[in-house]
């Protein structure tokens, strides 16, 4: 079976994207197969994990940070945020539990007096990152906690949770916030809540662009995975193809979502942005972990945190690695097309559905 065939007889969230991007299906189909996230397979396990306070648990690990993590799972999954599971789902939880740290310590407890909504965070630029995506993805970007991360950026464009304490960036908390700069702005440029006030809406927007700009120049002028100041490869962990991630860095969430952002950038255009050249070496190194199949392998795995168990096994053939390699490359075809047999034809690019 080709990679393609492969992930086409899988679960529904890696069923729907591999149509999405890596065919030529039409929209109906595309459409129907997403339908199926929230009542089959991971999507379905996820939802049904919820807690009747809205929380996502396991034990031995705090709530907040289950909650946050299979969260991100599920944003990953791709399913329909209008859904009336999800809406169902994340309407429990922002009702019902707020960021709080009266205790001492930050986590999600019933709504009291004090505390911040769910979707507004808490203090940390990695975890606001991932929160600012879960909001922006699933209808709730709040802007108040967009402005605390642009507040939070350093000099030298990235972001870092022992700031401002260190003035370096981590790769780690970058790729955090880019990630909800992203998804936020997409989502505010789909429903603009100051439409009576245009100018100020776009004004926003572009704030939030440049600050984008600024943090991928950040990981460009490291090749995404270099220490600018010697060129040594900043961390070998940084070349494992993880997934999930939770908060950590690798060059294939690296890609991905510099592969997103082209697609953001170019919504309406007649075609997708081209890869930046600095992006070429993280390329090659995808391209070599190919495997005689055309799959990639789980190299990593950070899913100690999740409120339900995964399928796939470090050291096994990944779909998940496997579509998110398939589609990079195929968004960089022009140099990497010829490398390989096991590639589908690359589709005509166009905007992500959301």
């Amino acid at each position: 079976m080709n990679p393609l065939d492969w992930l086409l007889d899988s679960d529904p969230a890696i069923c729907w994207q591999a149509l999405r991007d890596l065919t030529d299906a039409d929209s109906s189909a595309i459409t129907a197969e997403r339908a199926r996230v929230t009542r089959e397979g991971l999507g379905a396990a996820i939802v049904s994990h919820q807690q009747l306070d809205g929380a996502w648990r396991r034990e031995g690990a705090p709530a907040w940070l289950t909650t946050l993590f299979t969260l991100q799972l599920l944003r990953a999954t791709g399913a329909d945020p209008t859904d009336p599971l999800i809406e169902k789902a994340i309407s429990r939880l922002e009702s019902s539990l707020y960021w709080d740290c009266t205790p001492g310590n930050w986590d999600i407890r019933p709504v009291r007096a004090t505390g911040n909504p769910f979707f507004q965070g808490e203090v940390e630029p990695c975890i606001n990152g991932g929160v600012l995506a879960l909001g922006g993805y699933f209808g709730h970007p709040n802007k108040k906690l967009a402005r605390r991360l642009l507040t939070e950026q350093l000099p030298d464009g990235g972001w870092n949770c022992d700031a401002p304490k260190s003035q370096r960036s981590s790769f780690h908390t970058t790729i955090c916030v880019l990630e909800g700069l992203l998804e936020y702005e997409r989502a505010i440029s789909a429903s603009p809540t100051e439409a009576q006030v245009p100018q100020v809406q776009q004004s926003h927007a572009n704030e939030i662009a440049a600050a984008r700009r600024r943090a991928e120049e950040y990981l460009l002028e490291r090749a995404l995975f270099r220490r600018r100041s010697t060129g040594e490869i900043a961390n070998p962990e940084f070349l494992e193809l993880a997934f999930p991630p939770r908060y950590h860095y690798d060059i294939l969430r690296a890609l991905d979502y510099f592969r997103s952002a082209s697609l953001h950038a170019s919504s309406g255009a007649e075609s997708t942005l081209k890869p930046d050249p600095r992006l070429a070496e993280a390329i090659k190194l995808i391209v070599r972990k190919r495997q005689p199949d055309g799959c990639w392998l789980l190299e990593n795995c950070y899913d100690e945190s999740l409120a339900l168990p995964l399928s796939e096994s470090i050291g096994q053939r990944s779909r998940w690695n496997t579509l998110r390699a398939i589609r990079v490359l195929l968004w960089n075809h022009q140099e990497i097309i010829a490398l390989t047999d096991h590639l589908p034809t690359p589709r005509n690019s166009g905007p992500t559905h959301r």
